[in-house]
């Protein structure tokens, strides 16, 4: 089955294993996907991913805190492949007063927003995570 959305795709599985407070969960490998992951492992919201170049697949391993509550508390998808959204380094928003993230894709790679802020480089919302 082919998958037209890969970061929907990963959002989904993310936030349905949460919901089932999985361990980790799968989801088929791709570069803007790993730079994501990469962008949420530097954020503190997963505890790792590890990729298995055979099946393709990335295996990403959720974090708990204390009582089992996901640290991930939303994700949402703000760009789509039917409606592009960019933004400039000075209209990127702060998500819950800095507890959550912007993520752009940007010229210098998948970026989060206070990165980008910091670079002054704007580019393409993928998602917000809280």
């Amino acid at each position: 089955m082919a998958i037209n959305d890969p970061i929907s795709d990963l959002l989904t599985r993310i936030r349905n294993a949460k919901d089932a407070k999985h361990r980790y969960v799968d989801a088929p490998m791709s570069t803007m996907v790993s730079g994501i992951l990469k962008v949420l492992l530097d954020k503190g919201f997963i505890e790792g991913f590890i990729p298995n170049d055979n099946q393709r697949k990335l295996r990403v391993f959720l974090k708990y805190s204390e009582g089992r509550q996901s640290l991930i508390q939303g994700l949402r998808r703000i760009s789509s492949p039917g409606l592009r959204r960019y933004i400039g380094y000075k209209n990127i928003p702060f998500l819950l007063k800095g507890l959550g993230t912007a993520i752009l894709s940007t010229p210098q790679g998948v970026i989060d927003g206070e990165t980008a802020r910091k670079m002054k480089v704007g580019g393409e919302v993928l998602c917000y995570v809280w």
